[in-house]
């Protein structure tokens, strides 16, 4: 081990060291992981917990099950309600939504995640025709109702009021029995290696779900949600069929995509 090793690893042992460390990790990723962590610096996951723990109380973290996750601003330390996700980048939401819209066609069965990007989705299916859609966002429910061609089905369940989704079992079971052409997948975060992940538990299970009912998976988001992970995964990007994102896409991010088989389709403001 070189020195430069040795000393890197005696800067990491001490209580406030290590708990910089892991700020560093928080803003890199956007979360982090109990397990991993103590693996890492080599602590018992007790210690962790009691850093995640004097995290949160700093205001720079909100722990959730297994981990923690970077509080970004938020006074609350939670994440960032419907209104407040709707006020950034909607510019570049609503190119990536206008080409979401122009790939469904008479006779498609579509699903439509929760979501300020799949909302957009929604706003611009107003003059679509003979199409099925089915989402968990009350508030894409509700744009939908101005498409009068739409055929609109909610899965039901319990609503998250932050999210404006539903979630839980009866959400999940209404899935069941259909089949679906394409899901239309809002995301808090996308890592090629990582996957796609979102902040909360309840709405991972629920797109997991909502993959295995649709034929293509359809990922739509704006180039900020690269390079990061939040607390709980959907799916490895390889099960990905489609992203619609903006230019401003990582370059590396991109070619790995590309080299994995999946379509990109990059949009301008």
């Amino acid at each position: 081990m070189s020195s430069t090793d040795s000393s890197t690893d005696r800067r990491v042992t001490g209580t406030s060291e290590r708990r910089e460390q892991i700020i560093q990790r928080l803003r890199q990723q956007g979360s982090v992981q109990v397990n991993d962590l103590s693996a890492l610096f080599g602590v018992s996951t007790v210690t962790i917990r009691n850093d995640l723990a004097f995290l949160e109380k700093q205001g720079i973290a909100v722990r959730a099950y297994g981990g923690a996750l970077i509080c970004e601003g938020n006074a609350t330390g939670s994440e960032p309600s419907v209104e407040d996700k709707s006020s950034l980048n909607t510019a570049l939401k609503r190119g990536i939504a206008r080409a979401a819209a122009e790939l469904i066609q008479p006779g498609h069965r579509v699903i439509l995640d929760s979501g300020t990007t799949t909302y957009e989705i929604a706003r611009m299916m107003r003059h679509h025709h003979d199409v099925i859609a089915m989402t968990n966002g009350m508030n894409v429910g509700a744009a939908l109702l101005e498409a009068e061609g739409v055929e609109l089905l909610m899965t039901g369940g319990h609503l998250r009021r932050q999210s404006l989704s539903f979630y839980g079992d009866q959400a999940e079971q209404s899935l069941q029995n259909y089949h679906f052409d394409m899901l239309f997948l809002g995301v808090d975060a996308i890592d090629t290696e990582r996957g796609v992940s979102t902040h909360n538990e309840d709405e991972a299970r629920l797109n997991r779900r909502m993959c295995e009912v649709a034929e293509r998976i359809i990922v739509v988001t704006d180039s900020s949600k690269f390079n990061r992970s939040s607390l709980h995964k959907i799916i490895d990007t390889q099960r990905i069929d489609m992203v619609i994102t903006d230019e401003g896409v990582p370059v590396e991010s991109l070619k790995e995509l590309q080299r994995s088989g999946i379509e990109v389709i990059l949009v301008r403001e």
